[in-house]
């Protein structure tokens, strides 16, 4: 079902309009009208394989596919080679596909440049991952990047529909029922791979099922959902999608949207990630972004983390989400962690100061003959059991890190602090 025309994909058409870079490059036959390489990135199953065989059967270009699972250095030179002499030798341009562009070492990398500085090829490069991470600088700096967007529905229902009725695929050997055709797009997530693949996979199922002799088997909802029991998550642990998912989820509940907190948390879960990655993640949530304005926060998630590890996964799931739900919904403040940053800010600067001697450790010998601790006033026999006196070096004197809100409890916390800065001023 691979198109064979850009006219004939399915989405992107933000890469697709005319003048595009992509359709410039498959209508270039002559190789002239300085087409560029490009670098196409996109999750899986979004059509990067696709656009380049497209670009190659539209153009009448020499294409050569290099998958970076199996080519080395030597496979990449040798390419470069044969594109070199055919360009000189016969006008012939060739467009080399490289698939999975990531997983090639630096030394893979390196050996494209000459090619395509030179204009021997024109590289089309698919990765997952993020290019500015995972491509050295000389090429990403020598290619376009496109950005791949994830299958809309509707892109994936024209796939679906095209796949039943074209010769290549079942070619009208199954019916698929409107409820059927949602599920299938529903658990594609996306990804026009994935929604194929279970087509195929469910219309095997309905031809096994009893049906009329003069009537193509039919594929129900019931049978999609024998065939493929849930969305099969895109989510790589060690990519772009672990970093995007646990970004979100931590601004969702910064944002007190319990909701999509939720969400993003099911998310990680069913992708499989490391139940103790997600309690150290909640922890750090409830110092950093509750903190003082609810400080029943932080011993919730350390508890839950506790119990993660005693009790393990599919039950952990359960103090997750009661530590997901009370943080999302307790009032926020930042103040405590802020200030330390503030604090270790000045003492990076060098804004240090002297300890003043009152405050120094006067349980050595000597230690009286240096002065230290005279005049110190011990807290617990004050008013209050608050002692005025000096307590930042004379440097920092009158400085204040701490400034709390009017959040949850930090509004108690604000009142009380006022009162004992005054006290501590000696008013």
């Amino acid at each position: 079902m691979r198109p064979t025309s850009l006219d004939e994909v399915a989405g992107q058409r933000h890469l697709l309009r005319p003048g595009s870079p992509l359709v410039n490059l498959a209508n270039d036959r002559t190789g002239e009208s300085g087409s560029v390489s490009v670098i196409l990135w996109g999750p899986p199953g979004t059509g990067k394989t696709t656009l380049a065989q497209a670009i190659a059967h539209s153009s009448g270009r020499r294409f050569v596919e290099l998958s970076a699972v199996t080519a080395g250095v030597k496979d990449v030179r040798e390419v470069m080679e044969r594109a070199h002499a055919d360009r000189d030798l016969y006008g012939l341009s060739t467009v080399l596909f490289l698939d999975e562009i990531h997983r090639f070492s630096k030394a893979q990398q390196d050996a494209l440049l000459p090619g395509v500085e030179n204009g021997w090829v024109i590289l089309v490069a698919a990765t997952t991952e993020n290019p500015s991470f995972s491509v050295v600088a000389p090429l990403l700096s020598r290619s376009l990047l496109l950005t791949l967007e994830t299958l809309s529905d509707d892109d994936l229902g024209v796939l679906v529909d095209r796949a039943v009725s074209d010769p290549r695929g079942l070619a009208g050997a199954v019916e698929l029922t409107e409820d059927a055709r949602a599920s299938l797009v529903r658990l594609a997530s996306g990804d026009a791979r994935r929604a194929l693949t279970a087509l195929e996979a469910a219309a095997v199922a309905a031809a096994a099922e009893p049906h009329e002799a003069e009537t193509p088997p039919s594929i129900t909802a019931e049978i999609v959902a024998d065939t493929v029991d849930r969305a099969l998550l895109r989510y790589d642990r060690q990519g772009d999608e672990h970093y995007d998912v646990i970004s979100a989820f931590i601004k969702s509940v910064r944002g007190s949207d319990v909701d999509a907190s939720l969400h993003y948390l099911a998310r990680m879960i069913e992708a499989g990630e490391d139940p103790r990655f997600l309690a150290r993640r909640v922890m750090i949530l409830a110092a950093e972004d509750i903190g003082m304005a609810d400080p029943q926060a932080l011993p919730l998630a350390v508890a839950a983390a506790q119990g993660v590890q005693l009790i393990g996964m599919p039950e952990g799931r359960i103090l997750l989400a009661e530590a997901v739900v009370y943080l999302a919904m307790a009032p926020k403040s930042n103040t405590a962690y802020r200030a330390l940053d503030a604090a270790i800010a000045d003492v990076r600067a060098g804004r240090i100061g002297t300890i003043p001697s009152h405050l120094r450790d006067a349980h050595y010998p000597g230690a009286k003959r240096l002065g230290h601790g005279k005049g110190y006033r011990y807290a617990h026999d004050a008013e209050h059991g608050i002692a005025p006196q000096e307590y930042l070096p004379e440097q920092l004197r009158g400085t204040r890190y701490y400034a709390p809100t009017s959040h949850g409890y930090e509004r108690d916390v604000a009142a009380r602090l006022e009162k004992i800065r005054a006290i501590l001023r000696g008013e």
